[in-house]
């Protein structure tokens, strides 16, 4: 018989077949709720800034903060997939979840993560044009490449894993409809199948060469002919220029890429659960605020258009 509800148990490991949780007060549920309330508030809040500032402000419709506004895109639609179900697991102290809406939590969960991996690319190849090409800069990074870039992005993000999601939801379910995470991901998921997964985990290693592997490389290569390029610049004050025009998406595209290798592609055998899911908070929630924290804060032009936006504000 296939489930079609399955149930989320929070902060618990299994001890002599028993599942025993943490006894966690109520006060702590609270707290948590609390902060990861205001975590999404201001992951929100600093996003859709972002969008605005960028789609307002002449002098930000450039292609590096296009590409940035697409990443808040993306970031919003990561942190509402999976706080909001949060939330309502802290308040009840577990929640219940049909089978359809995990698949589709997980689908909308992997598709936006590989946005994001086709995007911070996208925003590599960028950042190489623009220092060891600049002369053919607006010639090859024009508005209408940019947005045929950015809309193969989510077409390539939402369609390669559609294939995983199908695969998985012909899988049979059996036995346990106890979820031991926060939310719908891949491992816990199939830890629920009677079926085999040999299928589903070749499938997954197949996507991951587009995913993951070839972004990843593109991003290394870039990478490596930028330093080489700002390194063979004369003057101190122009390598520092050019290397401050990539060193946001460089920590950006670093915070993203280790903490998705924590999660997926480092063995976790020896973790337990409650570990697994702290490292798994790395990428669907604090990632995202950190995102527009990093671009506000180490981007000049954005720190002036906000600044200006203030000061027109507290004149009107």
């Amino acid at each position: 018989m296939k489930i079609t509800n399955l149930q989320f148990q929070w902060f618990c490991d299994k001890m002599n077949g028993l599942q025993q949780g943490f006894q966690i007060s109520q006060y702590l549920r609270y707290s948590l709720f609390l902060l990861f309330l205001v975590v999404y508030c201001g992951t929100i809040c600093g996003n859709l800034l972002i969008i605005t500032l960028v789609s307002t402000s002449k002098t930000l419709h450039t292609p590096m903060y296009f590409f940035i506004s697409q990443l808040s895109f993306g970031d919003i639609l990561v942190i509402t997939d999976i706080v909001p179900n949060m939330l309502h697991i802290l308040l009840n102290n577990g929640a219940t979840i049909t089978f359809i809406n995990c698949i589709t939590q997980l689908y909308f969960l992997c598709a936006s993560e590989s946005f994001e991996c086709f995007l911070l690319t996208v925003m590599a190849y960028d950042r190489y044009v623009a220092i060891c090409n600049p002369l053919r800069y607006s010639t090859i990074m024009t508005s209408g490449n940019c947005v045929i870039l950015t809309t193969t992005c989510w077409l390539l993000g939402f369609f390669i894993i559609l294939i995983y999601i199908i695969k998985t939801a012909k899988l049979f379910f059996c036995g346990t409809n106890i979820i031991d995470h926060l939310f719908c991901d891949m491992v816990p998921l199939l830890n629920l199948a009677c079926s085999d997964t040999f299928v589903i985990h070749l499938v997954i290693y197949v996507i991951g060469i587009p995913i993951v592997i070839l972004p990843t490389t593109i991003i290394v290569v870039s990478y490596t002919y930028i330093v080489l390029a700002i390194l063979r610049i004369p003057s101190s004050t122009g390598r520092q220029k050019a290397f401050s025009t990539c060193s946001s998406h460089l920590i950006v595209v670093s915070i993203f890429y280790w903490a998705m290798f924590t999660v997926y592609i480092i063995p976790s055998k020896g973790q337990t659960p409650s570990i697994s899911k702290v490292v798994s908070l790395l990428y669907t929630v604090f990632t995202p605020l950190i995102n527009p924290i990093i671009y506000s804060l180490r981007n000049k032009d954005i720190k002036k258009t906000i600044q200006e936006a203030l000061y027109h504000r507290v004149n009107l």
